[in-house]
């Protein structure tokens, strides 16, 4: 007797369903990030976290907090992953905890950082 393998071809709903739960760890993943006072738009590797002034603003993001203690002009105070960081517009990224951290931009509403992981942590 020969034992014969059966290949089933996948049906459209089993490609739909398939898809459905990839998207659907992908929203679990990303869905890591929380924030109060903030707002946040994360990829795997990077966050963009926008910030409101005049309130006590933070975000979780990529396992670690991010703060803002306070901007002046273009020079902004943050604190991520527990360190305290001074960044302008157009400096080069700070490095924290594997993190590297740039300002975006600052404006008299809000506050934009991204902070990524760095590759050559």
């Amino acid at each position: 007797m020969t034992n014969r393998r059966v290949d089933f071809p996948l049906t459209p709903a089993r490609r739909a369903a398939g898809l459905l739960a990839g998207l659907a760890l992908g929203v679990a993943v990303l869905a890591g990030c929380s924030s109060e006072g903030a707002s946040t738009d994360c990829g795997l590797d990077a966050c963009t976290v926008t910030f409101d002034r005049g309130v006590d603003a933070s975000a979780t993001i990529l396992g670690v907090e991010a703060k803002l203690i306070g901007a002046q002009g273009d020079q902004v105070t943050v604190e991520v992953a527990g360190e305290q960081l001074s960044l302008t517009v157009g400096q080069q990224a700070a490095d924290v905890g594997g993190l590297a951290v740039t300002l975006d931009s600052v404006t008299d509403q809000e506050v934009k950082i991204r902070v990524s992981r760095n590759p050559a942590s």
